[in-house]
């Protein structure tokens, strides 16, 4: 197994492990999840509603037992999306290659327990690329304005990191441009820094502080206050159990949805250049709590609860990223594939094979821009030169 193709699997099966994990605890608080489950979460769990097929009426959804969530189900479907075009995306791409997977392949849906289309698995915030896209024909640059701004985008941009391994500006530009097409504001930001984080820890010796180091420099606005918050809080702290209230302090902030994650004010989920979403610098402060071990930082993202399942599969991301395929417990991933009865893998090599392409593509791209580059450092000037170095022509406009 090629480096690169390690990197994918641990990468993509780390996302799914952290997903399935995170869904049994979702929504709720640290202290209900303790109460719920006789003590922290361990692993794979039953929901968090025993009754959950009438807990929630409007999201009448089997999370825990090892399913996958959206989260997971909008990330394959990116993958299939580079497999079909084998090369960088942008937000003309999610018209045509994303939308019409959402809406028209089946697939097994496992909190459904069903087949069906992605889209009837999907929250408002994700069908809004359906309508605006598919519907209401807005152009793909800027149809995410006008969405609630959540983690919608960002949890899926996972696949963005791998096909720009070792270049995070590269994933941060290509998912601004993807997620452009589904989020605005922090939103959109967030899946950008994401992207970026997973191209950093893809990355031959990479670690922690490449990931951070990374976010830190790519990261704008309230977006990059939030991490930094976030990993100044998360160095004192080596244990997530300990270190779940301090980083909820520090991200609470910028965070827009506030105490009662389930009863969210007003001014939730609105566009801002002060805010932030909460799942990414969550995901990355238990990163570094977690000193880049797998295991420890989706646990310590399963057990903050709130969005864990998004917290859980960008930490899963990240750390599957930087420690490989090695990194993920079998047992978690094997159980998480059998009950959600999807190839976690599978994914990850059609990945691995886009990105070596997709690579190779550039290197013929930068070739010519190189080549061409040369000749007008190379060339002399386009008629008389000046004494002064300009042209005739542009020493004349010059002086007009």
């Amino acid at each position: 197994m090629s480096l690169l193709l390690d990197t994918s699997v641990g990468c993509l099966v780390g996302a799914a492990v952290g997903d399935a994990l995170g869904g049994a605890t979702e929504t709720a608080l640290p202290e209900q999840i303790r109460a719920r489950f006789g003590g922290w979460v361990e692993g794979i769990v039953p929901p968090y509603h025993a009754d959950w097929a009438t807990a929630r009426p409007l999201a009448p959804y089997h999370k825990g037992d090892g399913h996958i969530t959206d989260d997971t189900l909008m990330t394959h479907a990116l993958v299939r999306a580079y497999a079909a075009k084998r090369d960088h995306l942008d937000a003309y791409d999610v018209v045509d290659l994303l939308v019409p997977d959402l809406i028209e392949r089946v697939v097994y849906i496992p909190d459904l327990e069903r087949e069906g289309v992605t889209f009837h698995r999907l929250a408002a915030a994700e069908r809004w690329l359906v309508t605006r896209l598919h519907h209401a024909h807005a152009d793909p640059r800027e149809a995410g304005v006008g969405n609630i701004v959540n983690c919608g985008a960002a949890m899926y941009m996972a696949p963005v990191g791998i096909v720009n391994a070792g270049d995070p500006a590269g994933a941060y530009a290509e998912a601004v441009e993807i997620a452009g097409a589904h989020q605005h504001s922090y939103g959109r930001e967030a899946a950008a820094v994401f992207a970026a984080a997973v191209a950093a820890a893809a990355t031959p010796g990479a670690g922690v502080e490449d990931v951070v180091t990374a976010a830190l420099d790519l990261a704008r606005d309230g977006t990059r206050a939030a991490i930094d918050a976030v990993v100044k809080e998360a160095r004192g702290h080596h244990d997530w159990r300990a270190a779940i209230g301090p980083l909820r302090g520090a991200v609470a902030p910028y965070d827009t949805v506030g105490e009662e994650y389930r009863s969210p004010g007003l001014g939730a989920r609105r566009p801002s250049r002060l805010h932030a979403i909460e799942e990414l610098p969550v995901a990355i402060g238990m990163l570094v709590v977690a000193g880049g071990d797998f295991r420890e930082a989706v646990l310590g993202s399963v057990n903050y609860g709130r969005d864990a399942d998004s917290t859980a599969t960008m930490a899963g991301a990240i750390a599957g990223a930087l420690g490989g395929a090695a990194a993920v417990p079998a047992e978690w991933s094997e159980a998480v594939a059998t009950a959600s009865r999807t190839d976690l893998v599978a994914p990850a090599r059609a990945l691995a094979a886009v990105a070596t392409e997709v690579f190779d593509r550039d290197r013929e791209r930068f070739a010519r821009r190189a080549e061409r580059f040369a000749g007008l450092a190379d060339a002399p000037a386009r008629g008389a030169v000046t004494t002064d170095g300009a042209s005739g022509a542009v020493a004349g406009e010059s002086a007009r």
